[in-house]
């Protein structure tokens, strides 16, 4: 029998449980996302989106239910684990993020094979069962319940760990045979993240090529932004309140104070934000009198204001009505997503 199919053999058993227990251990599940490049953000519903929960639940910054829907609770507790890592707070996946949730991963379970201090064996009861039952779940040889009981699992995944790194766990304490494990999967995720880097890297060359090409094909002319009407009938309205729905001076929601300061300049655009979002022509670089879009509190494009030269923008705020606010305020600058011109 070959070695890859002695290693299929091996693991069938296992790996049977783990398909069969999905959130019980899935050590690749966070490179497979880094690999499709693929985002999970606020709104989603997946398997994928539970994995991540279970996750964050486990190092501590998710304590809601394990149910796969990507709500506020979940885009919370992944927006604290950016914060304390210093990644850029977003409240979705990105490289960054989820390279670090990896890590997080790591040091946690070395630290847990750190406490070990026992021997174990068949039969025995204690912490130290539980605490290797959860260090072979995290490298994916043990799919059970971390009950503390050294069962029929708990020697069935001992038995593969053992055979793939040539280690002995039984009657043994532990850790140094588990430290040697933690080295072995150390230098495998290493490889993995070269390798994911390498191919994200070149990926973004051939967008930045293919965009280059496009643009040297295609160049979309645009007529001036309707600056200096457009920005006066806006600055008139500072300070009018927030009204949802609101579309006159009485008080206006964000698409339509936009909305009522074009028209009044003869310029039709469509009530929503996606809406104009979609109208308007695409800009590199926002001049005065052009509309600059931000997502906010769902995906896409959800608030949006006129620019007014100098990095500030006028818009309807919930919080203050219409009124000037920074592009580089905390809050605005990651929520950024473009610029787009409305054509006369």
């Amino acid at each position: 029998m070959n070695e890859t199919l002695k290693h299929a053999v091996k693991h069938s058993f296992m790996y049977g449980m783990i398909l069969s227990q999905p959130f019980a251990a899935q050590p690749d599940t966070l490179y497979d996302l880094l690999r499709e490049n693929e985002t999970l953000q606020y709104g989603e519903h997946s398997k994928l989106v539970s994995t991540l929960q279970l996750k964050l639940k486990k190092l501590s910054y998710y304590e809601d239910n394990v149910d796969g829907d990507f709500g506020i609770l979940t885009e919370h507790a992944l927006k604290q684990f950016q914060k304390e890592n210093n990644i850029s707070i977003t409240g979705h996946t990105d490289t960054e993020t989820l390279f670090s949730i990896i890590r997080a991963e790591r040091r946690q379970n070395l630290k847990k094979i750190e406490q070990l201090s026992e021997k174990i064996y068949p039969g025995l009861t204690s912490e130290n069962v539980k605490l290797t039952q959860e260090i072979l779940q995290y490298f994916g040889y043990y799919a059970g319940e971390a009950d503390g009981i050294y069962g029929p699992l708990t020697a069935q995944a001992i038995k593969v760990a053992e055979e793939e790194h040539n280690i002995t766990l039984e009657n043994e304490v532990p850790q140094q045979p588990l430290k040697k494990v933690h080295a072995d999967n150390e230098k495998k995720a290493t490889k993995k993240e070269e390798k994911i880097n390498n191919e994200h890297q070149l990926k973004v060359k051939e967008k930045q090529d293919k965009e280059e090409n496009e643009n040297k094909t295609k160049t979309v002319p645009t007529d001036p932004a309707p600056s200096t009407d457009v920005i006066q009938t806006a600055r008139a309205q500072i300070g009018t309140p927030y009204k949802w729905g609101g579309t006159s001076p009485g008080g206006f929601d964000c698409s339509g104070f936009l909305q009522f300061v074009y028209q009044a300049e003869d310029i039709q655009i469509p009530r929503t934000v996606s809406d104009i979002w979609n109208y308007g022509t695409p800009v590199e670089q926002p001049s005065v009198g052009d509309l600059i879009f931000f997502e906010t509190y769902k995906p896409g494009p959800s608030h949006a204001g006129i620019y007014l030269g100098d990095g500030k923008f006028i818009h309807a705020g919930e919080s203050r009505g219409v009124e000037i606010s920074e592009m580089d305020n905390p809050y605005w600058s990651p929520k950024y997503l473009g610029a787009k011109r409305i054509e006369n």
